[in-house]
């Protein structure tokens, strides 16, 4: 059993309130009639455990969640540095910003959110999916 609960009918939403594309992933959540989880990492400590398991069900490494091109990455660490996966959960507890985008979790789904628009494009598949199962 994983760290991170989910539901069939929850959308759960890992972002960072103060970037563009988390501002925009959460708009597109909340004008669905989905329950919604949200998860603010500037305002709620994600764990360790949990960076991992997020990274294990997108079938990334934790590295690949860090946007090494953000200023507040660039300016703490040198991109050759080699880290281990510990530090970089440590990199995503000091610095949240540098999350390279968004995680939505669409029951037991994992979506990295590249694009806001992606988010209407899973839940319209979870639409479908359930007026399938409806009409059995």
């Amino acid at each position: 059993m994983g760290s991170i609960t989910t539901h069939n009918r929850q959308n759960t939403l890992f972002f960072h309130s103060e970037s563009s594309l988390g501002k925009q992933s959460l708009a597109y959540l909340k004008s669905s009639d989905f329950d919604i989880r949200i998860i603010d990492i500037s305002e709620t400590k994600v764990t360790g455990t949990q960076w991992a398991e997020i990274a294990k069900k997108l079938n990334m490494n934790l590295s690949d969640l860090v946007a090494k091109d953000h200023p507040d990455f660039k300016s703490n660490y040198d991109i050759s540095t080699k880290l281990s996966s510990d530090d970089w959960i440590k990199v995503l507890q000091k610095h949240p910003k540098v999350l390279c985008c968004p995680v939505l979790i669409n029951g037991e789904n994992y979506h990295l959110i590249q694009t806001p628009s992606k988010i209407a494009k899973i839940l319209e598949g979870e639409e479908y999916s359930q007026d399938a199962r409806s009409s059995d």
